[in-house]
């Protein structure tokens, strides 16, 4: 009996079969579904868009399976591989597939994103072919990350910061903000932290030379100088006074006071941001306050702004806030669920599922932690895209189905 891939390249099932291929609801082997939703997706102008929603949230356990398959068939891993459809928790494994073709790595290589080019540079497989890493290197994302990452192996400095690893709580307990700033790192933690990205990043760095403080929004809206006190014409004049040594006059430099008395330390930290180069505002990203980290979050220089992620004292609930913001780069938000710590925070990924601003590759691949309620909700929200609603509700509707054919059993 032939496969059923081989019947709908054939064209010999009826209308109601394809409508359930598209789905993803055939009773078939998982690597054969995902054979047929390929075939779709890439040859059927009818079902060839439900077919690419139900491929995007398709189960990640069986995705990174046939990924890592050497028999999987090339359609399946060329559409895999393929820059529109790219799913980063894909990607390590798809580059050490041997059956990964040559020409598509080097397209990758050659035009991939910054994400894309650091996950080939540290590949162990592409690592040996040396047309890949030529093309690496030429790529205008790449900032010489594999030379970095090979010098700090060299050296024995961790790749991976303190971060990244999960971090231990009670069973269903989230760390509150209090907790997370009342255990701050030890100086010298703090200290090797940013010297460990300084130097990973030392490329990059100087290629954005002496870029200046440029918040995503204008934040420097938020703030202007007082007027100066008008001089009553009924007092008299002052004496005069010596004019003060120019030790003095730097020992006690002029401070204009800001129109948000209610938010002084805000301001402050405005001003005192807007003074430092990309050096400085890396290692007060990682190092300073909790709303030094806020506005920093938002800095124009992508270095600086995923600085603020990789801050030991960063909190769970600032991560909540800055995955529903708007006014933060791509790259952010891009960032924030490719740290373990976060991505099991399920705040975290419904703000950043309900942000307009996410990348769609991202919120796709978040939608299946989503809750029922929250899905019903994200199907109407018209801020996100089309595809995100579209999917949103064929989720939901899949599992209200489930719940309810439970429930009669």
């Amino acid at each position: 009996m032939p496969r059923m891939i081989e019947l709908i390249r054939s064209s010999a099932v009826p209308s109601n079969l394809m409508q359930a291929a598209a789905r993803g609801a055939l009773s078939v082997p998982a690597a054969e579904m995902i054979e047929i939703l390929v075939h779709l997706a890439r040859h059927n102008k009818v079902f060839g868009e439900p077919a690419r929603m139900t491929l995007a949230g398709w189960d990640e356990a069986a995705s990174l399976a046939i990924a890592g398959d050497v028999n999987a068939p090339p359609e399946v891993l060329d559409y895999l591989t393929s820059p529109e459809n790219l799913r980063p928790r894909l990607l390590p494994t798809l580059l050490e597939n041997p059956s990964v073709s040559q020409d598509r790595l080097l397209e990758l290589a050659t035009t991939g994103s910054r994400e894309v080019v650091e996950f080939m540079f540290k590949s162990e497989r592409l690592s040996r072919l040396e047309s890949i890493q030529t093309a690496l290197h030429s790529n205008p994302n790449s900032s010489g990350s594999g030379t970095e990452s090979a010098n700090q192996a060299s050296t024995g400095v961790a790749a991976e910061s303190p971060a990244e690893s999960p971090l231990p709580s009670p069973a269903g307990e989230i760390p509150s903000e209090e907790t997370a700033e009342a255990r701050p790192a030890s100086d010298d933690v703090l200290d090797a932290e940013v010297a460990a990205y300084l130097t990973e990043h030392a490329a990059e760095i100087a290629a954005e030379g002496d870029k200046p403080f440029q918040a995503i929004g204008g934040v420097f809206d938020e703030i202007q100088p007082a007027p100066e006190p008008p001089v009553s014409p009924a007092s008299p004049p002052a004496p005069a006074a010596a004019p003060p040594s120019p030790a003095a006059a730097k020992a006690s430099p002029v401070h204009k006071k800001t129109l948000l008395s209610h938010d002084e330390e805000r301001g402050s930290a405005l001003q005192k941001i807007s003074k430092l180069d990309i050096k400085g505002r890396i290692q007060l990203a990682m190092k300073g306050t909790k709303e030094e980290r806020s506005i920093l979050i938002r800095d124009g220089t992508k270095l600086v702004a995923l600085s603020v992620l990789e801050s030991p004292k960063i909190s769970d609930g600032e991560v909540e806030r800055f995955a529903s913001q708007k006014n933060v780069l791509e790259a952010v938000l891009r960032g924030i669920p490719m740290k373990r710590r976060f991505a099991k925070l399920y705040p975290v990924i419904r703000n950043l599922t309900f942000n307009p601003r996410t990348p769609l590759d991202v919120s796709l691949g978040l939608m299946k932690h989503i809750l029922v309620n929250d899905l019903r909700h994200l199907a109407g929200n018209k801020e996100v895209s089309d595809t995100v609603r579209k999917l949103a509700l064929k989720m939901f509707k899949a599992k209200t189905d489930s719940s309810r054919k439970g429930k009669s059993d």
